[in-house]
């Protein structure tokens, strides 16, 4: 399984950004797929999954905020991030569960800056 990650970048407190995750090597439809974050120093922390019959969830600290949605046809998924604050600066990242094992993406960079 790999993943393609995209939509990173640099916005400033209160801003929005999307990020993706196009995936291949696995039967996309079927998965559930999680959105990690990595801040400098910090443990990786789960932020969002959803499932293959497009079941969501978040931590408590993205809910409201951020939205995780799918597009089977084009195997991505997306992480759609608003109200950014300075604490969601992290590295990240795409993952699945799949054949026994998780499979991660390289990872994208968000940085909020106040």
């Amino acid at each position: 399984v790999t993943f393609v990650e995209s939509g990173g970048g640099s916005v400033q407190a209160g801003g929005s950004l999307r990020i993706s995750c196009v995936a291949s090597g696995t039967i996309f439809s079927m998965r559930t797929f999680n959105w990690y974050r990595q801040a400098p120093g910090k443990e990786r922390e789960l932020v969002a999954y959803i499932s293959s019959g497009s079941s969501t969830n978040y931590a408590d600290s993205v809910k409201g905020r951020f939205t995780i949605s799918r597009d089977n046809a084009k195997n991505t998924v997306y992480l759609q991030m608003s109200s950014l604050k300075p604490e969601d600066t992290a590295v990240y990242y795409c993952n699945v569960g799949a054949y026994g094992k998780p499979y991660w993406g390289q990872g994208t960079q968000v940085t909020v800056s106040s």
